[in-house]
Order: C-alpha cells, then structure tokens, then sequence
C-alpha cells in the first residue's frame, strides 16, 4: 500500500484517544504503513542505563500509529485534506483535493 503520508507533513489524528490532535510528522515506516507523529500517541518506556554513569528511568516518548489514522492538512487552506496526485512534465506530485494547491 502507497502512503500519502511524508516526513514532515502537518497532519491530524482522525481517530483514537488523540484524535483532533496536529502534529509533525517525524518519522514513516512504510513496511508497516505508520507514521510517528510530534506530541502524538505518548506511551511511557522504561529504561535501563546502558553504560556507566547513564541514568535510567522512565521517559516519555512518541510511538507509531497507523498511517490511515492521520490525515493531511494542506498548508494553503489549513483544512485536513485527502491527497490526490497530478502529473505535470512526467512529474508526478501531490496535491490538495480542496484547493487544488501542491502539498
């Protein structure tokens, strides 16, 4: 499955104990279809210090969540938004379905 979803698209969470929640998207995992998105989905890890001198503890950090999850949201019109694609000159890219404008 092809994601519409990139590293660095502003998106919104469509469902879940998040949802209605924006963020950056930081990191994709395609194999998987999931995006990690900023502030998003925090789950709570223990950890164990490594080496010595390294502190362990409990630290908060962001986890995956499905790509179908998240949509979106175009730059120009600030509404969350399907991705459709143009192809102009043998280059194809992404476009917003409301406004027309390249994502």
């Amino acid at each position: 499955m092809a994601m519409n979803v990139k590293k660095g698209d502003t998106v919104v969470v469509l469902s879940g104990k998040d949802k209605g929640k924006q963020g950056k998207v930081q990191t994709t995992i395609p194999s998987e279809s999931k995006v990690v998105v900023e502030g998003v989905n925090m789950v709570t890890c223990h950890t164990k210090p490594r080496r010595q001198g390294e502190e362990g503890g409990i630290v908060r950090r962001e986890a995956a969540l499905y790509a179908s999850k998240v949509q979106v949201v175009c730059p120009k019109c600030g509404k969350p938004t399907r991705v459709a694609h143009k192809i102009e000159g043998g280059k194809k890219s992404r476009v917003c379905k409301h406004c027309g404008a390249e994502l």
